[in-house]
């Protein structure tokens, strides 16, 4: 029904923003993938959207991606598994992550974010499975550029680092680095960043 939203953004308050398109302004539900990578509050922005329909409520979840977009509606599709879980799942788990840890059944990464259990862990897993594929996102965004990357990335996701600073530091490190070079130098990333 409502597909995209392109307006001025008027508000930001997680996980939502208020969006004017020609004087009616919409209050926007966004995952924090989409939400820090919006613009300053005055912009013109486009989110695609998504608008759940129900009973005593209208939701409008909107995000910055086609793909985004198109794994939320996959998640919403699984038994059990609502918009806010979807959101907070998009929240926690970039795409690529989300398709990576589905394609090496990887329920761990799932149950750490907020909400997700591991009933629903082992759901999402065997649903997503067949339902997510490459021409929704690109697994090889997701791959650690580094040889020992995915031991760096769980070093530093047991420090108490998010999916998206882990990724983003692991990303950044040469692929020659040793593993205590690479855990060394995302560290020093990261404390740059903060």
């Amino acid at each position: 029904m409502i597909g995209r939203l392109t307006g001025a953004l008027l508000e930001k308050h997680p996980p939502q923003v208020l969006l004017d398109v020609q004087g009616v302004g919409y209050e926007v539900n966004v995952p924090m993938s989409t939400f820090y990578d919006l613009p300053a509050i005055g912009t013109q922005t486009t989110l695609y959207t998504h608008l759940v329909i129900r009973e005593d409520i209208h939701l409008l979840f909107g995000f910055a991606t086609e793909s985004e977009r198109q794994t939320f509606r996959q998640l919403v599709k699984i038994s059990g598994v609502g918009a806010r879980t979807a959101l907070a799942l998009l929240s926690g788990l970039s795409v690529p992550d989300l398709y990576h840890a589905v394609a090496t059944q990887d329920s761990a990464r799932l149950i750490k974010v907020p909400g997700i259990g591991k009933k629903t862990a082992e759901r999402l897993l065997l649903e997503l499975r067949d339902k997510l594929n490459s021409t929704i996102i690109n697994l090889d965004e997701s791959e650690p550029s580094s040889v020992h990357g995915d031991d760096i990335l769980n070093a530093l996701l047991s420090l108490g680092y998010s999916d998206r600073e882990a990724n983003w530091a692991v990303k950044q490190i040469a692929a020659s680095a040793t593993l205590s070079d690479g855990i060394r130098q995302a560290l020093q990333l990261l404390s740059k960043e903060k």
